[in-house]
């Protein structure tokens, strides 16, 4: 079973679907499941942790993998980044600052760029620097984003941007999308395939401590929250427009409206963070997911939630083309 789109042809992959790289989540080994599966996995280049790096990298069992990196920071290490488009040479995602810069780099490289956007703004930026992919997320997604717009409305919207301006560029729908039903709703928006982040978090092969994954499958939609509370823990320098959507817990009760307090805290804040962290206690430490955290219901391997992804979607699909079938 497979759903054809100018994504599975323009990568030569099997199915229409696209590993977020998430940092740590999106390791070597979850990447390569990803593309085992016949989707495109991509690696959580993230913050240009170079041992990280190196590490997730050796566990990396097929050519067919990417990488994708916070762009503003990995300006910091253009050497690091140089290294991923001759090593994973398949993709390269940059997100959340101007791409341009490095975006000449990729195209020098003769390397797939993908670039996430969050206004149409964005997508005009992107498609001058030379993005093949648009990856449109909505502000359901985890992790870090705007809050200008939601998927439903914004996919179509860069959808006809494109149209008229790059027809060539595809579009990739995000946030808030972690089964088939919303594959099939993201293709009928006019997205050539999905951008899923929180559902493969969600698995065997994700670099997530098991008590996370548990409060995760635990979770409804209704308990998340855009915050920059960790951000500020972490003395991460993300710019001002930008918060990030994690599971609420203590540390987000605690903290979240006393930001300007929790900033002269920080160091002490952080040390509990960690801590929490290594030990699995997560009403300290974070838990990056979106809204769709409310549809995982288990913990299942990536592989797995591709194949139920593409089966889900080809019956959604084929419901409306049988009954058109059938009416005619």
């Amino acid at each position: 079973m497979a759903i054809r789109t100018r994504l599975t042809d323009f990568f030569n992959i099997a199915h229409p679907v696209i590993l977020a790289p998430m940092t740590p989540a999106a390791g070597g080994a979850l990447a390569s499941a990803v593309a085992d599966a016949g989707g495109l996995g991509l690696l959580g280049g993230g913050y240009a942790d170079r041992a990280w790096y190196e590490e997730e990298t050796r566990k990396i069992s097929t050519p067919r993998v990417g990488c994708g990196f916070i762009t503003w920071a990995v300006e910091q290490d253009v050497e690091l980044f140089d290294r991923a488009l001759t090593e994973l040479p398949t993709a390269m995602m940059m997100s959340f600052s101007d791409p341009a810069r490095l975006g000449k780099r990729v195209k020098q490289a003769k390397v797939p760029l993908i670039c996430q956007v969050h206004t149409l703004e964005h997508a005009r930026r992107a498609i001058d620097v030379g993005a093949d992919v648009l990856i449109a997320q909505g502000t359901e997604a985890g992790g870090h984003g705007l809050t200008a717009r939601s998927t439903m409305p914004f996919v179509p919207a860069v959808v006809d941007l494109v149209s008229k301006i790059a027809p060539s560029v595809l579009v990739v729908a995000a946030g808030g999308i972690a089964d088939g039903r919303g594959l099939a709703a993201s293709l009928m928006l006019g997205a050539d395939g999905v951008l899923m982040g929180t559902r493969f978090w969600a698995t065997q092969e994700s670099l997530i401590h098991p008590a996370a994954k548990q409060k995760v499958v635990a979770a409804s939609g209704d308990e998340t929250i855009r915050t920059t509370v960790y951000d500020i823990v972490r003395e991460k320098a993300w710019p001002e427009c930008y918060t990030g959507r994690l599971l609420k817990n203590g540390f987000i009760e605690k903290w979240h409206g006393r930001e300007t307090e929790l900033k002269t805290m920080h160091r002490e804040e952080r040390a509990k963070v960690e801590a929490a962290w290594v030990s699995g206690d997560y009403d300290t430490a974070n838990v990056t997911v979106g809204e769709a955290v409310g549809l995982i219901n288990d913990l299942p391997s990536a592989g797995e939630i591709v194949a139920r992804t593409i089966r889900e979607a080809s019956e959604r699909l084929g419901m409306f083309a049988a009954a058109e079938r059938l009416a005619s």
